[in-house]
């Protein structure tokens, strides 16, 4: 089998934009992803607004077109699909990365179909763009895993006339508490925090706190989740133990990279921050050969690195490569 000259796990716009540039420089590349492309994208709530203008999303010199001033996830999905129809890249999706072995030069990907068949690729080099939306932190609490506890939001209308607890006090959580309340949804807002994150979009803010003075979404700050059971959650503040009704819980707590699946990789992580340990200018990890790109660069600081700023390190790595 003829190796490719670089294999990017990861079919996202990082991912993409690292296939794109490849391409552009004459290589043979190949992008593999475990879900569809863009599976994180695909998995934001259905209306979402980017916070960004649709020039600061684009890859490969492709404009986006968007209605509005800032793009929507519809549009960013039709996006990125054409763009990949645009620069014909060769995808693998749905398939898994089970693991990868050999060195600089010779790399073997191994990965695994939705069916369970095994398959293998060759390549000079490797770029990780794994992202990290797939991997909610998770709380440890009885009753995270039932079935009417989500980690993503999607939309609210199945919600109508219900009570519904949003645990989070960052911009997802937000937004999502205005939605449901928007479309007629009882919701309480927990968050174990004094306050509101500071990351929170700057059309959000007000918006949420005017609401939560009017009592129109209910708020418990520094409260912690306890249990939660079919009907209720469990919590404890200040105040001493409360228990709020709840036909849907949305935990909104956060994500964080594959770090087992990076260190799988002989990828090295700082023991406190879980950066990757990587030449800033080249991306090449301590692994000769592998190149890490996109939000995993940053570790537990998932918020440092965007779409806007990611979409850059597909053209580091490959101006390396042709170094």
């Amino acid at each position: 089998m003829t190796p490719y000259d670089i294999i990017c796990i990861g079919a996202g716009p990082t991912g993409l934009a690292c296939a794109i540039e490849a391409k552009r420089a004459g290589m043979n590349p190949l992008v593999i992803d475990k879900g569809c492309l863009c599976n994180s994208i695909y998995h934001y709530p259905v209306n979402m607004v980017f916070f960004t203008t649709p020039e600061l999303l684009e890859i490969g010199d492709l404009p986006l077109i968007s209605a509005a001033e800032k793009p929507v996830r519809v549009e960013a999905l039709k996006y990125y699909r054409k763009a990949a129809e645009h620069y014909e890249l060769e995808l693998r999706l749905f398939e898994r990365v089970l693991r990868v072995h050999g060195h600089d030069g010779n790399f073997t990907v191994v990965t695994q179909t939705e069916k369970g068949i095994e398959a293998r690729y060759n390549s000079k080099k490797i770029g990780v763009a794994t992202g990290y939306y797939d991997l909610p932190n998770v709380m440890g609490i009885p009753g995270e895993d039932l079935p009417h506890v989500s980690h993503y939001y999607t939309e609210p209308f199945e919600f109508w006339n219900q009570d519904v607890v949003v645990i989070g006090g960052k911009n997802s959580a937000a937004e999502t508490a205005l939605d449901l309340y928007r479309n007629g949804v009882r919701v309480t807002l927990v968050h174990r925090n004094a306050e509101l994150g500071s990351s929170i979009k700057y059309w959000v803010r007000p918006d949420i706190e005017n609401r939560i003075k009017a009592g129109q979404v209910k708020a418990l700050f520094e409260t912690r989740v306890k249990q939660i059971t079919r009907e209720e959650v469990i919590v404890q503040n200040g105040a001493g133990e409360k228990r709020l009704p709840a036909r849907q819980v949305f935990a909104l707590t956060g994500y964080h990279p594959d770090y087992a699946f990076i260190e799988s990789l002989g990828v090295k992580l700082d023991p406190d921050t879980r950066k990757p340990a990587l030449d800033p200018n080249t991306l090449e990890s301590n692994v000769p050969g592998i190149h890490l790109a996109g939000v995993v660069i940053g570790g537990r600081h998932t918020g440092d690195i965007f779409i806007e700023n990611g979409r850059f390190h597909g053209k580091q790595i490959i101006d390396a490569l042709k170094a």
